[in-house]
């Protein structure tokens, strides 16, 4: 193959190279160094670690996972600040583990990756960087999959003439005290935004193509006292993760489909939203018409208050065209707003990073994709040998931290290239493979409320009709499902892998 030049003479050789530094990358960071690995880098294109919660700084940004929950299993944190933590404190926390396992030798930032091609000959990744090359036997991508901003195709949109962003790309330099603000989009970004620009612009103008789902975000500040005692007692703070494990793993219930925890959930949600918002009108608009947990289900206990509060007009459709300052809703009325926030969500199902990924026969990864992710173990890749996708296909959650995800799958990278490591030769994912581990998901999925609900949610590829971002089961069954994997996936097959011990039973799930 004729391999791509760099311009730049700067050539780094590892074992193991990371692409990104967010939870992904430092957790497969971290699971390398347990596994007794030191020959690796981490690539991050930016100038600090942190991914999502480096990116998103809107007002208002938090989690709504519970913040013990929310972090490394090796790396508990007794000092969030209440139930559920702010973005700049996620922020920081990556921060401080990147030190506590002494990784700011391993980091590569303002290494934005260029390309990667698989070199047949030599067996080794090429990876082409803003800063160098590297060349690497095996390439973990932690790319993350809320990166890349999707901005909606509306006509006129670039001719606003005012202050304009994406959520995730917030203009602090932009003061929109006293503006009229437009907020374009209703998810989990945009329940966070809205309560803090009503509060401070002179008027918000939501427009929403459709309601969420919103359930009571409840939660409270930990005091000075209870951190320390967290602090001091490390068997209660483990106690505290595990029930809240538990809660993450009963929620599922509720969003898969189960008609008894859905009717629960569903009664729950409805009565938040006449417990906030009298007007019936507005409350009909505010009510979903499609099943409970067909999209992402949102937590506040503040944007229905803002909605129904003088700041705040309610556009209860999509955006059709802009205008100069002019908002043009698809029902026809018009809105003039000074400032236009878009809070429309992520390239989420087409992941930017696949364009620039080479494997076997100069396939690229997005081409390999092009009917929706897949993959097996939702981790390796079929003909891309030795790669590794952390939080990609089928690796989400709709129910519990994505955070338990990746420590599994980063266990499962460290666990396969042990068994090359024994075997040698390269880690060549079998077709089969993935294409039963394919039919799996889609297996379980069909009756879920992800592909039935009667809704359009980000979980499903527009291109194939398939669930490609999340994984139908819950975190005991997907640990469950990669501890089956003992290596007869890859062809032509390293010496069967060690099983890991269990952490916790499996329950039923994806078989």
């Amino acid at each position: 193959m004729s391999l791509r030049p760099n311009p730049l003479s700067t050539l780094t050789r590892v074992e193991v190279a990371i692409v990104g530094a967010g939870f992904a990358g430092i957790g497969a960071a971290i699971a390398l160094r347990r596994a007794g690995r030191e020959d690796f880098i981490v690539l991050e294109r930016a100038a600090s670690v942190g991914g999502t919660w480096r990116d998103n700084t809107y007002p208002g940004v938090a989690c709504d996972v519970p913040s013990h929950l929310y972090g490394f299993a090796s790396h508990p944190n007794p000092s969030w600040s209440g139930t559920f933590a702010r973005g700049d404190e996620i922020r920081s926390y990556l921060e401080d583990v990147v030190d506590a396992e002494g990784l700011r030798g391993r980091l590569r930032l303002g290494a934005a990756m260029q390309w990667a091609d698989w070199d047949a000959e030599h067996e080794v990744w090429r990876i082409g960087t803003a800063t160098g090359s590297v060349v690497a036997d095996a390439l973990v991508l932690a790319c993350g999959r809320l990166t890349e901003p999707s901005i909606p195709d509306v006509p006129g949109l670039e001719t606003f003439p005012g202050p304009l962003f994406h959520s995730a790309r917030w203009d602090h330099s932009a003061d929109l005290t006293g503006l009229r603000v437009g907020v374009v989009g209703s998810g989990a970004s945009a329940v966070q935004i809205v309560p803090r620009l009503a509060r401070a612009a002179a008027h918000v103008t939501l427009v929403q193509r459709s309601p969420a789902w919103i359930v009571p975000r409840g939660g409270a500040q930990y005091t000075a006292a209870e951190r320390e005692r967290l602090a001091a007692r490390p068997d209660e703070l483990e106690r505290l993760r595990a029930d809240l494990y538990a809660e993450g793993e009963a929620r599922f219930a509720s969003r898969s489909g189960d008609a008894a925890a859905a009717a629960r959930a569903t009664a729950e949600a409805l009565a938040h939203l006449e417990t906030q918002v009298g007007d019936p009108a507005l409350r009909a608009a505010l009510t979903p018409d499609y099943a409970f947990g067909c999209k992402r289900v949102l937590l506040s206990d503040d944007f229905y208050p803002a909605v129904a509060s003088d700041a705040v007009t309610l556009v209860p459709t999509a955006l059709a065209a802009v205008e100069g300052s002019t908002l043009i809703a698809a029902d026809g009325t018009r809105h003039e707003v000074d400032a236009l926030v878009l809070a429309t969500g992520f390239a989420s199902t087409q992941q930017p990073y696949a364009e620039l990924v080479v494997g076997e026969g100069g396939q690229r990864l997005a081409a390999h994709w092009s009917g929706g992710m897949t993959s097996f173990a939702s981790t390796v890749v079929a003909g891309f040998p030795n790669l590794f996708v952390l939080n990609g296909p089928n690796a989400s959650l709709g129910h519990s931290s994505s955070v338990l995800m990746i420590e599994e799958q980063a266990a499962y990278v460290a666990r396969v290239l042990d068994g090359r490591s024994v075997a040698g030769g390269v880690l060549r994912v079998d077709p089969a493979a993935e294409h039963a581990y394919t039919g799996e998901i889609a297996a379980v999925a069909a009756s879920t409320p992800w592909m039935t609900g009667g809704c359009r949610n980000w979980y499903v590829d527009e291109r194939s009709g398939r669930l490609t971002l999340l994984w139908p089961g819950t975190v005991d069954a997907f640990r469950a499902r990669l501890a089956r994997a003992d290596g007869s996936e890859f062809l032509p097959g390293p010496v069967p892998l060690p099983v890991p011990s269990a952490q916790s039973a499996p329950l039923e799930g994806v078989a």
